[in-house]
């Protein structure tokens, strides 16, 4: 294990007990500078907000690389049940991003102190991944201008994958992820009298059901895609015509083009229905995470390295696309590089509750494995030649 065990999971359990959301994760971008300074990293912090970024430089080499964590919490209330439960009422670490920085922590430390490495080394301590788009807040600010990189990594832990479990794909891994409002604009009215009224309601029903055929009449049977309408407001007597709807909607998409085709559909339908049904539409479509498209040869060599220094029924070369989305993938537009998932827990192992639930936890087995990982990859790739 690099580094002390206990140590590290002591940290991650303490910065489980003090989750900030995005852009507010003051103390916890402290603990992580704090630690890196101690350690001898050239440390600069505010990056893109409250972004920490570590350098350490060993050798002569001009190569460099850059390993990447997330630091920010979510807005929920958690139930897990752990000692180390939040004490921020409805905000809590349910996406292990505490993990995550333990992980990068505890590889800081051993690379620190034992690394064979020639070259440069960033960590990459990144704010504001759950929806506030803090990896292009960082480049924004001049990240990999101020700290090059010739390839970035990135690691995730996945519920219901066996914990410790490394999971590599290469090309398309995690979806775009585009949200839009739909108002139609009617006009209201006695529930008695409906035909002195345009109706939005049934507009909107309809709206939902025309939505459904995008996917499976407009998009390639082959290229993965989700369409949902997860909200619908309007109205609040039932006699009453209400003059407007609101829908709210989730676009994903595993490829650049369907994602514009997605929209272009979406918008061409909402019009069409809107028309019919005497009512106006508006659409506010707000674009947000890319999709993530993974480096094919920095993919390769980060799954040799996997190869090399794990079991082999431990490494899964070619696991599948997810629908989630995730900004590094902003970071993979700028450079190649490679993001992986390492297992949190499957079936009734520890671990396995899914991201995103109050019931969340990170398993505190993957420190050492996560670190494990990040030291090899970091000397594999950094390795002094001969």
């Amino acid at each position: 294990m690099p580094g002390g065990f206990a140590e590290f999971v002591a940290l991650r359990r303490d910065l489980h007990r003090h989750p900030e959301l995005a852009f507010a994760e003051h103390r916890t971008a402290g603990v992580v500078a704090a630690q890196l300074r101690h350690w001898g990293y050239h440390v600069t912090e505010g990056v893109g907000g409250t972004g920490v970024v570590g350098r350490l430089q060993r050798g002569d080499s001009t190569r460099c690389i850059g390993l990447r964590a997330d630091m920010d919490a979510l807005p929920i209330t958690e139930a897990s049940g752990a000692a180390w439960s939040s004490v921020h009422a409805g905000c809590m670490h349910a996406c292990g991003h505490d993990g995550h920085t333990a992980m990068l922590l505890a590889a800081a430390r051993h690379l620190a102190l034992h690394g064979r490495i020639d070259g440069t080394l960033h960590l990459i301590f990144q704010p504001a991944e759950e929806g506030g788009g803090g990896a292009l807040k960082m480049m924004e600010d001049g990240l990999f201008e101020r700290f090059p990189c010739d390839a970035v990594f990135a690691m995730h832990n996945m519920p219901g994958v066996p914990q410790g479990h490394l999971v590599f794909r290469s090309g398309p891994m995690m979806a775009s992820s585009d949200y839009a409002t739909i108002t139609l604009q009617g006009t209201g009215g006695h529930g008695a009298m409906p035909h002195r009224a345009n109706d939005p309601i049934v507009a909107a029903a309809s709206v939902v059901l025309a939505l459904q055929t995008v996917v499976s009449r407009n998009v390639d049977p082959l290229q993965p895609a989700v369409i949902t309408v997860g909200a619908i407001e309007g109205g609040k007597a039932n006699n009453v015509i209400p003059d407007a709807v609101r829908l709210e909607l989730s676009v994903r998409a595993l490829d650049p083009a369907v994602r514009t085709l997605l929209e272009q559909r979406i918008r061409e339908l909402v019009a069409a229905q809107a028309q019919s049904f005497g009512v106006q539409a508006h659409i506010d479509w707000r674009p947000g995470y890319a999709v993530l498209v993974n480096d094919a040869q920095q993919t390769r060599r980060a799954l040799a390295v996997a190869q090399r220094h794990f079991p082999a029924d431990q490494v899964q070369a070619e696991g599948p696309m997810l629908t989630g989305s995730e900004d590094f993938a902003f970071m993979l537009q700028r450079v190649p590089g490679s993001y992986l998932l390492i297992g949190n827990g499957a079936g009734d192992q520890h671990g396995a509750c899914m991201v995103h639930n109050p019931g969340y936890d990170f398993n505190d087995a993957n420190i050492p494995t996560g670190a494990r990982y990040w030291v090899a990859l970091a000397e594999d790739l950094l390795s002094p030649q001969p």
